[in-house]
């Protein structure tokens, strides 16, 4: 908890120091006289101003946002003498770069973090597939447990290298985002018999792009051998004999090709309210045994499903991915443009209602990838700190009032028309700009706690 904590906090300590700073440093750099910079709201903890004419930095007591406030007419009486340093007094141009510095400030950390978790390095799970699920999109296109994904392609000519499966998972919502077909170039575990297969992912609405696309897809977690982990001295797998590093060969006569077939197996051994017996064919030692086996039966939901009381399966086979400097800044550079237009096209298919709300996330669902994160390793905490950084960036960019997107429409009407939006409009865009900044965030709010109550 305290990890999760201490991450959430540095989250977003870091996210808004750079967002406000690239605000700072282009309003100072264009002459405009910077008052405060200001990392939190209300009460001031700490304060810092070296002379009285100086920028005052401070932190506030709620650290969920920052400002940065400048010279400007339209909120005090600013000094004949310092009018040229106003902000409002400042040409069209310059007051546009001031007020998109933030947002590109965020899109360049995320691009300098992305290369970072690059250099280090990542260990990932293999592109090695576990059984897709029964009559699925990967079933049907003939994927099976064990295939190793080696390349993909959208047109069958251009090939890239897929890495991990987190690049195959990649792959695949970008085509399923562009109802695109995807080409798999796969082989077996061991890397021979190679072939081409087909997943015509146009079938999927991309309005289902969502934490269980993958499933939608037909493909679950990376292959995981047909072993027995840790078993229960008391559970029914420990009373039949089986043992951890056991390797399932077969159960009733149907071949366990992995973990997932396994699992499968031993939940769908129930009939009514009642546990069947199990005949096993296990491995141990270079050794084939034959068991007898009575799961017990648990609930799943409103679900009645057989338990061994005992881990199922081996721990994926993983990969270090890892680039070089310019391969892994050219990558990052890459990463933050995809993944800058595809919150776009999320936020925009939400809007027409083409992609469920529940993709929107809040600070409860941040807070809880921020530790997981941490706990991981340094790379995947600051690729995590890159997705967000994108995510606020591109945020920041949308056209509403209070958000930096809104300002810079105010002042493309100024240059299509030769006029500023007028107060009175100003302040009716302003209340519509809050009304739906509330709405998001109370939306957003709901989806993370409904996660957190299993109901998403």
């Amino acid at each position: 908890m305290i990890t999760t904590v201490l991450a959430f906090i540095l989250t977003l300590g870091v996210l808004i120091v750079v967002h406000e700073y690239g605000h700072y440093r282009v309003a100072v750099a264009c002459g405009v006289k910077v008052l405060r910079f200001s990392i939190g709201f209300g009460r001031v903890v700490l304060r810092r101003q070296r002379t009285p004419d100086s920028t005052e930095f401070v932190l506030a007591a709620l650290p969920f946002g920052g400002y940065v406030r400048m010279l400007d007419e339209r909120e005090g009486i600013v000094p004949a003498a310092e009018l040229d340093r106003a902000f409002n007094r400042q040409p069209l141009v310059k007051r546009v770069a001031i007020v998109a510095a933030g947002p590109i400030a965020n899109l360049l950390l995320a691009v300098l973090l992305y290369a970072a978790a690059h250099w280090i390095g990542i260990d990932e799970p293999k592109a090695l597939l576990g059984a897709p699920l029964s009559a699925s999109l990967a079933e049907r296109a003939g994927l099976h447990s064990g295939d190793w994904v080696r390349e993909q392609s959208a047109d069958g000519e251009n090939w890239a290298e897929v890495r991990s499966m987190s690049d195959l998972r990649w792959e695949l919502t970008q085509a399923v985002m562009h109802g695109a077909r995807l080409q798999l170039r796969v082989t077996d575990a061991a890397g021979h018999a190679p072939r081409v297969v087909a997943l015509d992912l146009g079938r999927i609405d991309p309005a289902e792009v969502d934490a269980q696309l993958m499933q939608r897809i037909g493909l679950g977690a990376p292959y995981s051998a047909p072993v027995i982990g840790k078993v229960n001295p008391a559970g029914p797998a420990a009373r039949a004999g089986l043992r951890t590093d056991d390797r399932v060969l077969s159960i009733d006569g149907v071949a366990v090709a992995d973990a997932a077939k396994l699992r499968e197996l031993i939940r769908a051994a129930v009939q009514g309210d009642t546990a069947q017996a199990m005949h096993w064919s296990i491995e141990r030692g270079g050794q084939r045994l034959e068991i007898e086996l009575q799961p017990v039966v648990a609930l799943d939901g409103e679900r009645r499903i057989g338990r061994i009381e005992a881990y199922i399966g081996g721990p994926p086979d993983m990969v270090t991915v890892r680039y070089g400097f310019v391969e892994g800044l050219t990558r990052a550079v890459t990463r933050t443009w995809e993944m800058s237009m595809l919150t776009l096209r999320m936020l925009g298919r939400m809007v027409i209602g083409q992609a469920s709300l529940k993709n929107l996330s809040g600070p409860l669902t941040i807070a809880d990838y921020a530790g997981q994160s941490v706990r991981l390793g340094l790379a995947y905490y600051l690729g995590f700190l890159a997705l967000v950084s994108v995510s606020l960036g591109v945020l920041n960019l949308l056209p509403l009032p209070m958000l930096d997107g809104g300002h810079l429409m105010y002042y493309l009407f100024e240059a299509v028309t030769g006029r500023a939006v007028s107060d009175a409009w100003l302040a009716r865009l302003q209340r519509g700009g809050v009304a739906v900044l509330l709405l998001m965030m109370s939306l957003a709010l709901y989806n993370d706690v409904a996660r957190l109550m299993g109901l998403h």
